[in-house]
């Protein structure tokens, strides 16, 4: 759809002027828009016809409309109003400047270890807060990801997968779970979606970032399904040998097929994450603190090194080596046992009196 086309469609509910489309996609476009009432920059996405012609799909969509307007967060786009007009349905959202993290990933293929874990903590602040306000985001992609100039992450999109499973039930594979790619074994399976299904496709984020490709392929939503279901990744470190250890074991953690077997909620992986992340750091600062001279580079720590082996000590010292609680301990022991000497003497000689 072209603005062109729109005709005299450019204005919706005679207060938000379409400027441009952002982008297009098999259920909706995107639109950069103008808010004339509060005079700022907007995205507006605008439904596909068809699908805003049935009343009760349309009621579904507005209650999740308000859900997600109810999330006020650093790391969601804050949705702004929702509406109907001209026969098509459509949502107002804050306008977020930057490119989305599959349009990133395709350009510059994986991320490093710091520059990812950073993105990937933010998703998960923005995704757990909604966890704890009762909301599942059931398509969680790169594609919802969006990314500031400056690196700030904002998740898009919460609760628009749920309701769009009522278009069509031909349409289930495609629509009600998210997507194939990054769907959970659950919700290929047909079950609800939890936060942990949220977890997973996180798991699937992570690991396209970190080794530049999706850990399962296939033609048809059946066969993602059923690699979701019973198939096993291979290793990251396989695909990148620059991936720690660490950080592969949180990545097939979260890829487990049984969410109890995950973290259970994207806070908790975001917390897991920042402590990896603090102590790979730290682990990267001491190497470099025992550098031998002032002038020798500092050298940085291999991210395919656990984090343990990361922690390689520099050289001690001899006063260094000395165990000072155990010369105090021996310290006190001899104060003690002085002080009990002439006790011993006098028990002697109770029991053995001089001759004569």
């Amino acid at each position: 759809m072209t603005l062109d086309e729109l005709g005299n469609q450019k204005l919706l509910n005679d207060r938000y002027e379409l400027v441009r489309p952002l982008g297009k996609g098999g259920m909706a476009e995107v639109f950069l828009g103008r808010d004339r009432t509060l005079e700022r920059d907007v995205a507006i996405k605008i439904l596909r016809e068809d699908y805003s012609q049935d009343d009760e799909f349309r009621k579904r969509f507005h209650e999740e409309a308000k859900a997600a307007a109810n999330l006020t967060h650093a790391n969601i786009v804050t949705v702004h109003d929702f509406g109907w007009d001209q026969n098509k349905l459509f949502i107002v959202m804050e306008y977020v400047p930057g490119e989305d993290l599959n349009t990133i990933i395709k350009k510059r293929g994986r991320f490093d270890m710091d520059e990812g874990i950073a993105l990937v903590v933010q998703a998960c602040a923005g995704i757990g807060y909604a966890h704890r306000a009762g909301l599942v985001h059931c398509d969680v992609k790169p594609h919802n990801f969006l990314v500031t100039p400056d690196n700030r992450l904002k998740v898009t999109d919460f609760g628009i997968a749920r309701v769009l499973s009522s278009i069509n039930p031909d349409e289930e594979a495609e629509v009600v779970w998210g997507s194939p790619q990054y769907f959970s074994p659950e919700q290929a399976a047909g079950g609800a979606p939890s936060p942990s299904s949220d977890v997973y496709s996180l798991g699937i984020v992570m690991y396209l970032m970190f080794t530049g490709q999706l850990p399962f392929f296939a033609k048809s939503s059946r066969e993602y399904s059923r690699q979701h279901i019973q198939a096993i990744p291979i290793s990251p470190t396989e695909l990148n040998p620059f991936i720690s250890e660490t950080l592969e074991k949180i990545i097939l953690k979260v890829l487990s097929k049984e969410p109890s077997a995950r973290y259970r909620t994207a806070d908790q992986l975001g917390r897991v994450l920042l402590t990896f992340s603090r102590k790979a750091q730290e682990a990267t600062e001491f190497v470099a603190s025992q550098s031998p001279t002032a002038n020798t580079p500092a050298r940085r720590v291999p991210t395919s090194l656990p984090v343990q082996e990361q922690m390689e000590p520099g050289p001690v010292s001899a006063i260094e080596e000395i165990d000072w609680l155990a010369v105090g301990l021996g310290l006190i022991a001899a104060v003690v046992a002085g002080g009990l000497f002439p006790f011993w003497i006098w028990v002697y000689y109770v029991f053995n009196p001089p001759l004569g």
